[in-house]
C-alpha cells in the first residue's frame, strides 16, 4: 500500500494507433449545438414566441458559470453578464444588417454560449434552488409590486401621464428608446443619420439602459408588432420597474452575500432591513423622476462591489465579469466608472500573483475593457461637452443627500469596523470600497465648491452610490444580533426569545426610522413623507393639467408630417413639458427641437422666440386663454408668420 505522501501516476490508457483518425464527437457536439441556436430562436419567433429566447439565454449562461454556490448566485451574475455583453454586442447591431431582430440577436447569443460550452468543455449544470434563493426573489416581487401599484390603478393614458409627468425625463428615455429600436442599434455611433430620429442632446447620452431595452421589447413584441404612442409609453414603464426590480434584487443579494454564511434568523432580518432602507431612501424617486440609466448603473456597481469584496473562486470568471460589469457602467452611467476602476484595480494589484498564472486571459480582457469602458465617457467629454452638467442645480432633495450622507454613514461605519476585526477579510474590502463611495460624493461637492456652484445634482449621484453600499454594509449590524443557539435544555425556549426579540425590535426602529408609517421623521429624507410614500398615494383619479392637456392633444390632433406641433400653456415651463409629452407620443421628438429646447421659459419672450427660430409650418395647440393673447399679440407684430403658423384653440378645463 502506497504511503498518503506517495504520488502514484493515473492508470496507463491503451496506445492508439497513430493511424486512427481523432475523435469527432466534439465537432458533431458542436455542429448539432449551432444548428439549435438557430433553429430554436427561428421557430419561436414563427409561432410569436420569440419572448421566452431571453429567459432562455439567460438560463443557458447561467448554466455555463461557475462561480457562486446558490442558484441566485448563478442567475443574478448571469444577468448582469448578459447586461454588460449585451452593451458590447450594442456595437455589433448597430452595423449589422439584422438590427435588433430577435432570431439574430438570440441567436448569437446561442452560438457564443455553444462555443463557449465546446471550448472550456462545461456542461450545462445549475445548482439546486433553495429557502435562501427564494427569500430574496420574494422580497423583490414585493417591493416592486409595492411601487408599481400606481401604474397598476392608472389603467387610463391620461392617468399614466399624470404619473411619468413626474419627472420629463421619462418623456425622453422613451425617445430614445424608440430610436434605437427603429434605426436597430446605437445612436452615437452616427449622430447625422439620426438626426431625424432624436433629439441632438440625447445623441451621444450614454445608450447602455436604452439597448437592453430595446432588445428585449424586439423580443416582447414579436407577436404585437411596433409599439408606438401610448402602447411605447406602456412598455417603457414596465421596463422601468424591471430595472429597479433586478436593482433591488441585487441589493438583497449583495447584502447576504457580505457576511457569508448567514443564520436563518440573520437573513430574513437582514432582507427586511434591506426593503425598508430601499423604500424609506432616496432611491425610489430615482423610479418617480424617471432615472432608469441611474438605477441599472447602481445595479452594475453593486454586483462589482460584491465580486470585489467577495471574489470567485475562478479568477477567469471573475475577471470575465468585472469586466463586463466595468463596460455596463460605462455604457449605461459612466459617473460612476471612476470609483468602480478604482475598486477593480484595487483587486487586481491584490491577486497580481494568482493573475500571473493566467496573464493573457488578464491582458485580453484589459485590452477590450480599457478600449470599451471609457469610450461613452470620451465622447460625452469630447464631442458633446457633457462636462457641464456637473454644475447642474438641485432641489430641495440637496438636504435629503447631506442628511442621507452625515446621518447614516456613520451608523454603518461603526458596524463595519466592528467586523473588521474578523478574519474574514471581506469586511474590510467593504469597509474600504464603502470610503471610496462616500470620498468619491465628497470629491464632487469639493468639486462644485471650487468652480463656485454650490453642490447639487451629481453630488446626489454620487450620495446614492454611497447609500447603497452603506445599505449592503447594513448587514454588518445586522449580524451583531444575537440568534437561537442548538443548547437543549429547560432554558431553550427563553434563550430563543432574547434574539427574536431582539430582532423585532431593530426591524421595527428601521422601518419607523424610513418613514413607512407616514407619521416618523425619516432618517434618509427630510419630508414627513418618503419617496416610497409620496409615489404610491398619488391619486391617478385626479391627473395632472399636463397629463390632461398631452392625452387629449395627442387623441385629438395627430401628427401632420412637415409640421412642426407645439403646445403654448399659461407658463412657459408648463407648455415645454405637454409639448415634450406629445412629441414623445408622436415619435416627432427630433422634428419639434428647435420649438421646444430653447433657453428661457419666460413668456411672451419664449412664445416669440418659438414664432420666430422655427422654419417651416408651425401647428400651435393653445391650451389656455391667456396663451391665445399671446400669440394674436405676437402675430399681429408680426404679421408675415401668419402664412405659415396654425393656431388651433384646446382649452383644457382644469
Amino acid at each position: 500500500m502506497p504511503s498518503e505522501l506517495t504520488v502514484t501516476d493515473p492508470p496507463a490508457r491503451p496506445a492508439v494507433d497513430p493511424r486512427t483518425p481523432p475523435p469527432t464527437r466534439p465537432y458533431r457536439a458542436l455542429l448539432v449545438a449551432l444548428a439549435v441556436a438557430w433553429l430554436v430562436p427561428a421557430v419561436a419567433y414563427a409561432l410569436h414566441l420569440a419572448w421566452l429566447l431571453p429567459p432562455l439565454v439567460l438560463l443557458t449562461t447561467a448554466s455555463l458559470l461557475r462561480g457562486g454556490r446558490t442558484l441566485l448566485d448563478r442567475l443574478v451574475l448571469a444577468m448582469l453578464l448578459l447586461v454588460g455583453a449585451t452593451t458590447v454586442a450594442g456595437l455589433l447591431f448597430t452595423v449589422w444588417p439584422w438590427g435588433l431582430h430577435p432570431v439574430a440577436v438570440s441567436g448569437t447569443a446561442l452560438t457564443v454560449l455553444a462555443l463557449i460550452a465546446v471550448g472550456t468543455g462545461r456542461r450545462p449544470a445549475l445548482p439546486r434552488p433553495g429557502w435562501t434563493d427564494l427569500l430574496p426573489v420574494v422580497a423583490t416581487v414585493a417591493v416592486v409590486g409595492y411601487l408599481a401599484s400606481p401604474w397598476l390603478r392608472a389603467s387610463a393614458l391620461v392617468g399614466r401621464l399624470s404619473l411619468l409627468a413626474l419627472g420629463e425625463d421619462n418623456f425622453r428615455h422613451v425617445a430614445l428608446v424608440d430610436a434605437i429600436g427603429r434605426l436597430g442599434g446605437y445612436v452615437f455611433l452616427d449622430p447625422s443619420a439620426a438626426r431625424d430620429d432624436i433629439v441632438s442632446l440625447l445623441a451621444r447620452y450614454p445608450q447602455g439602459w436604452h439597448l437592453n431595452a430595446a432588445v428585449l421589447d424586439a423580443h416582447l413584441r414579436s407577436a404585437t408588432g411596433t409599439p408606438s404612442g401610448a402602447s411605447s409609453l406602456s412598455h417603457y414603464e414596465w421596463w422601468c420597474f424591471a430595472t429597479f426590480g433586478l436593482f433591488v434584487l441585487t441589493l438583497f443579494w449583495a447584502a447576504q452575500r457580505l457576511p457569508g454564511p448567514l443564520h436563518p434568523l440573520h437573513r430574513v432580518v437582514l432582507t427586511v432591513v434591506v426593503g425598508a432602507l430601499v423604500l424609506g431612501s432616496q432611491l425610489p424617486r430615482l423610479l418617480i423622476a424617471g432615472y432608469p440609466s441611474e438605477v441599472l448603473g447602481l445595479a452594475l456597481a453593486v454586483a462589482l462591489t460584491a465580486l470585489v469584496v467577495r471574489p470567485l473562486a475562478g479568477n477567469r470568471e471573475q475577471l470575465v465579469l468585472l469586466g463586463a460589469l466595468l463596460i455596463g457602467i460605462g455604457f449605461t452611467y459612466y459617473l460612476f466608472l471612476p470609483p468602480a476602476g478604482l475598486l477593480v484595480l484595487g483587486w487586481l494589484i491584490a491577486h497580481r500573483r494568482e493573475l500571473l498564472r493566467i496573464r493573457r486571459s488578464v491582458l485580453a480582457v484589459g485590452l477590450v475593457t480599457a478600449l470599451l469602458a471609457p469610450l461613452p465617457l470620451l465622447l460625452g467629454i469630447f464631442a458633446a461637452g457633457q462636462t457641464e452638467a456637473l454644475d447642474a442645480k438641485a432641489g430641495l432633495e440637496l438636504a435629503e443627500a447631506w442628511r442621507a450622507l452625515l446621518g447614516f454613514t456613520p451608523i454603518v461605519l461603526i458596524g463595519l469596523a466592528i467586523q473588521a476585526r474578523r478574519p474574514d477579510r471581506a469586511w474590510r474590502r467593504h469597509l474600504a470600497a464603502v470610503l471610496v463611495a462616500v470620498g468619491f460624493a465628497l470629491a464632487i461637492a469639493l468639486a462644485n465648491v471650487l468652480a463656485g456652484v454650490q453642490p447639487a445634482y451629481y453630488f446626489m449621484k454620487g450620495v446614492h452610490l454611497a447609500t447603497v453600499g452603506l445599505i449592503v454594509g447594513s448587514a454588518a449590524l445586522v449580524v451583531l444580533l444575537p440568534v437561537p443557539k442548538a443548547d437543549a435544555g429547560a432554558n431553550r425556549t427563553r434563550a430563543a426569545a432574547v434574539p427574536a426579540l431582539a430582532a423585532a425590535l431593530a426591524v421595527l426602529t428601521v422601518v419607523i426610522l424610513c418613514g413607512l408609517t407616514g407619521w416618523s421623521r425619516s432618517l434618509l429624507t427630510v419630508d414627513k413623507q418618503s419617496w416610497t410614500q409620496l409615489w404610491v398615494q398619488h391619486s391617478v383619479d385626479k391627473p395632472s393639467r399636463v397629463a390632461q392637456v398631452c392625452a387629449a392633444a395627442y387623441r385629438r390632433h395627430p401628427d401632420q408630417p412637415g409640421t412642426i406641433t407645439v403646445v403654448l400653456d399659461r407658463t412657459g415651463y408648463r407648455g415645454y413639458v405637454e409639448s415634450i409629452c406629445l412629441s414623445a407620443l408622436q415619435g416627432t421628438t427630433a422634428q419639434s427641437e428647435p420649438a421646444i429646447y430653447l433657453p428661457m421659459f419666460e413668456e411672451p419672450e419664449r412664445t416669440r422666440q418659438i414664432l420666430r427660430s422655427t422654419r417651416g409650418p408651425l401647428r400651435l395647440l393653445i391650451s389656455d386663454p391667456a396663451a391665445q393673447r399671446r400669440v394674436d399679440k405676437l402675430l399681429t407684430r408680426y404679421p408675415d408668420l401668419r402664412g405659415r403658423v396654425t393656431t388651433v384653440p384646446m382649452i383644457i378645463k382644469y
